[in-house]
């Protein structure tokens, strides 16, 4: 097994195992493996289904200008645009029907990928609340141990109104974590996403920019 593929399992196997598992290694190496786990095992998970993993989006169906962006929740310059240019972007152009955008998470480390699973655990309703609120307390929740992160963004769920048993089956969820795990490397893979945030608008990648440079591009089209 490469590197490439250890560290995927491990962030699979980190977050399937309750957020309890602090390495990020291939689960035969570092002991996660074992009966007791159940679904969480990789023994019994299943291959990777991509088509199960849904995107988040904002904007009317028939939006003129489609906007896709790649972002992570531990990413300091996502948590500026979000804080700054995404609010201007909601206003100006989503609100009004003039763009659509879909929102994908980039896993460039395991917190990323629990972020992830904490903000897309009460669905398509909760999930930008859930974001705002990642994004916002960021310099908090991703502070200490792996153990303290993972009570952070259990926090961070159940403020945003989801119940501690729902927070738990979204962290024990090997599976979706597998398979969140393969969607964001399809994802990278087609558009070629080597950091964030990153953005495809109306089918042409572009790099982070200034709130004003992003409006000329959208005014243009």
């Amino acid at each position: 097994m490469n590197n490439k593929n250890n560290y995927l399992l491990g962030l699979v196997f980190a977050a399937a195992l309750g957020l309890g598992a602090y390495f990020v290694m291939a689960p035969q190496q570092n002991g996660l493996v074992g009966s007791s786990f159940g679904a969480a095992n990789a023994t019994t998970a299943g291959e990777a289904d991509t088509s199960t993993i849904v995107d988040m989006v904002l904007g009317a169906e028939d939006a003129p200008i489609t906007i896709i962006e790649y972002a992570s929740y531990t990413c300091s310059h996502c948590r500026s645009f979000h804080q700054g240019a995404f609010k201007n972007l909601k206003a100006d152009y989503i609100d009004k029907g003039k763009v659509r955008l879909t929102y994908r998470e980039i896993y460039f480390d395991r917190y990323g990928l629990w972020g992830s699973i904490i903000a897309r655990c009460g669905g398509q309703n909760k999930f930008f609340a859930i974001s705002d609120l990642l994004y916002t307390k960021q310099s908090e929740w991703t502070k200490g141990t792996p153990a303290e992160i993972a009570d952070n963004l259990r926090r961070i769920g159940i403020t945003a109104g989801l119940s501690q048993d729902a927070v738990q089956a979204c962290f024990s969820d090997g599976q979706k974590a597998q398979n969140l795990v393969a969607w964001y490397e399809e994802n990278r893979a087609t558009d070629s996403i080597d950091s964030t945030p990153s953005f495809v608008i109306n089918g042409i990648k572009y790099a982070n920019m200034p709130y004003e440079d992003f409006k000329k591009i959208l005014d243009a089209q």
